[in-house]
């Protein structure tokens, strides 16, 4: 479907919600009205755009007859002058459409959950992880956002066999979300004696954190709760007590920890967001299943199996699979300079969404 048939489409729909909410009885159905109340804010402003398009359309049209019809000089000369600014309106604004037309994700403003898992590699998967985890702690530093790690199991050789974190700020998940799946590292591990290049890789997953506005009832009789001793970094404190807090939701067999807050309460706390969370997600991944279904994406089809990256150290090359990005700056890369990375992966993914709305 072209442009135009498509804000047709949208102003024909604005139309009938005006009648809608024009019907007193309406009123009588608060749930139904505060939906067609949203709508009709979304719309709105689509549909002056479409407006102010018809009109650049018009008068270019009135130019061009002007032009054509050539009776007077000066008369077309002006119609030609204005048939250029026309143009450059109208391109911007068919640009800012567009962008309007886009899907909005609704989780895209909330904070977020990280998992970083090592897998195949061993000790290097491991050393990878903890490479990872640099590598967003100092993203995050130039987002200013906040960082708090919730769960650490350490590697004896260094690195994270896994590590769990969240992040507040701005638009946290909306940038975070392209970095769930798997990374493939290549390069010579310190242990390896005769310099072969090792594959190793890490899953790295990212959660919408669960807001207030999300119903996610949760029965407590549902949940096991054990508590143990944390075995990150913490000081005696943490050594010395029961501190950290393991929930098993038995229905679900979803399992979570906190381990680095003082207090075993605290702790809790965190670990009922954290699987609060995981509940949500499944949900959600029942809907981008449904989703791909229809529509294969590229960039964001939620498959953490995925593999997604690969950071190979000889070449000092990073490439991303999913967009077919190679970039030979890797050492910048994994200083926590990856918003050009993340930058294009948005504007793919908003490409093919703009496109699934367009057909």
């Amino acid at each position: 479907m072209d442009l135009e048939g498509k804000l047709q489409q949208i102003k024909e729909r604005y139309e009938e919600i005006n009648q809608a909410m024009a019907d007193p009885a309406i009123y009588d159905r608060p749930k139904e009205y505060a939906e067609l109340t949203i709508e009709h804010t979304q719309l709105k402003e689509l549909v002056e755009d479409f407006s102010r398009w018809k009109e650049i359309k018009d008068l270019m049209k009135g130019n061009s007859e002007l032009i054509e019809a050539n009776e007077d000089a000066e008369i077309t000369e002006m119609a030609r002058d204005e048939n250029k600014e026309l143009t450059a309106e109208l391109k911007e604004l068919e640009d800012e459409i567009k962008f309007k037309l886009i899907p909005k994700d609704p989780d895209d403003s909330k904070n977020c959950i990280i998992e970083i898992r090592a897998g195949t590699g061993g000790d290097e998967a491991a050393i990878f992880a903890g490479d990872l985890f640099d590598m967003y702690r100092r993203y995050a530093d130039n987002q200013k956002w906040k960082m708090n790690v919730l769960s650490v199991g350490e590697s004896d050789k260094g690195g994270f066999k896994e590590i769990v974190f969240d992040l507040s700020g701005t638009e946290v998940y909306g940038k975070m979300k392209y970095e769930s799946g798997v990374h493939r590292v290549q390069r010579v591990p310190e242990t390896e004696s005769q310099g072969r290049v090792h594959t190793s890789a890490a899953t790295v997953a990212v959660l919408p954190e669960v807001t207030d506005d999300v119903e996610i009832n949760i029965d407590m009789k549902d949940v096991r709760v054990d508590t143990f001793r944390s075995s990150g970094a913490g000081g005696q404190h943490v050594n010395k007590t029961d501190s950290a807090i393991r929930l098993t939701h038995e229905p679900s067999g979803v399992v979570v920890e906190c381990q680095q807050e003082r207090s075993q309460h605290q702790n809790k706390e965190k670990a009922l967001v954290m699987l609060k969370t995981k509940l949500y997600d499944m949900e959600m991944e029942k809907l981008r299943s449904e989703r791909a279904a229809d529509r294969k994406s590229q960039v964001s089809t939620g498959d953490r199996s995925a593999k997604i990256r690969t950071y190979n150290y000889p070449q000092g090359r990073f490439t991303d699979h999913r967009i077919n990005l190679t970039l030979y700056n890797l050492d910048d890369i994994m200083k926590g300079n990856i918003d050009d990375v993340i930058k294009s992966l948005r504007l793919e993914d908003n490409l093919e969404k703009l496109n699934a709305v367009m057909e």
